[in-house]
């Protein structure tokens, strides 16, 4: 009995760490798309980055999704279109047009509205609560996004909105929500199924509105590199570690790692695309990172086993 106990005791540590990881490599990989888009930007429509990216994502997992035979019931399927619409259609669209629009490390630090959004969705939808502390935390990141969105600058008592940035913010709206559905999604189906189907029905809906609006297919061989690695790296595998990630360690553990990506993504854009960034920026992240290290202290939650 002791030495099943061990084992099981072993096994929960086991996909724990695992949990950890997965997110921590996600927010790696996800900080690395506003760096990578933002160049090809330049030439390329959104929506037709948006449909290439997770077309090309689908097309990633389809080999192993192949190999694996599960029945999809017609409220999982439901529930899968909802998410292909709204987090690999919708949300993709919002997210380019804003990245367009803004800089790569305004974006960058933005994205950590989808931890806030995340874990909102997971309060209403699964009745999750917080412990004092964790509203303190979540009010300090949402913060963060207002210093970032805002910068402060006033205009007649109106704030001067970046109309990119209010995109970006939307985008973490969307996708919020859907990282809850993914989560409800992934109890029943795999992973790499989900994704695979996700990823070709959103891609497919934002080919055929490119197509139908005459949007031309100007695309530089030169990017071609770029926008598939962003397609495998920024989002096929990075969603792939965060639902796993999900399921070991629970939603709001989950996302509050996952918020890492803004650190990475503001080295990143620093380093490769050499944009300064402003004292607000500084203090925004440094609100945000706060804000995450109090939610992922001392915020309490059951952590949740992959069966």
């Amino acid at each position: 009995m002791l030495g099943l106990r061990l084992n099981y005791s072993s096994f929960v540590n086991s996909n724990i760490i695992v949990g950890y990881i997965s997110a921590i490599v996600a927010a790696v990989l996800f900080g690395c798309v506003s760096t990578i888009g933002k160049p090809i930007l330049s030439t390329v429509d959104p929506l037709l980055l948006s449909s290439i990216i997770y077309l090309t994502a689908g097309l990633f997992f389809t080999p192993s999704a192949a190999r694996i035979s599960s029945k999809i019931t017609k409220k999982y399927f439901f529930l899968i279109i909802v998410s292909a619409i709204s987090g690999a259609a919708i949300a993709p669209i919002f997210f380019f047009q804003g990245l367009k629009m803004s800089t790569a490390a305004d974006t960058a630090l933005l994205a950590n509205g989808e931890t806030v959004f995340s874990i909102f969705f997971a309060l209403l939808i699964f009745r999750e609560r917080l412990r004092p502390v964790g509203y303190i935390a979540v009010t300090l990141i949402l913060g963060g996004v207002f210093l970032v969105t805002t910068n402060l600058d006033f205009n007649s008592s109106i704030f001067s909105l970046n109309i990119g940035n209010v995109l970006v913010i939307l985008s973490t709206i969307i996708w919020g929500f859907d990282n809850n559905i993914c989560k409800i999604i992934a109890r029943q189906i795999h992973v790499s199924k989900l994704i695979q189907l996700k990823a070709l029905i959103g891609g497919t809906i934002l080919m055929g509105t490119v197509v139908i609006s005459g949007i031309p297919f100007d695309i530089h061989s030169e990017q071609l590199i770029p926008i598939i690695l962003l397609g495998v790296f920024g989002f096929a595998i990075s969603l792939y570690l965060y639902i796993h990630s999900i399921k070991r360690i629970g939603v709001i553990k989950a996302s509050s790692l996952l918020s890492l990506s803004a650190v990475f993504g503001l080295i990143f854009a620093i380093i490769f695309l050499h944009e300064s960034i402003g004292i607000n920026q500084v203090i925004a992240i440094s609100v945000m990172l706060f804000g995450i290290h109090l939610m992922y202290t001392y915020e309490k939650k059951d952590e949740i086993i992959l069966k």
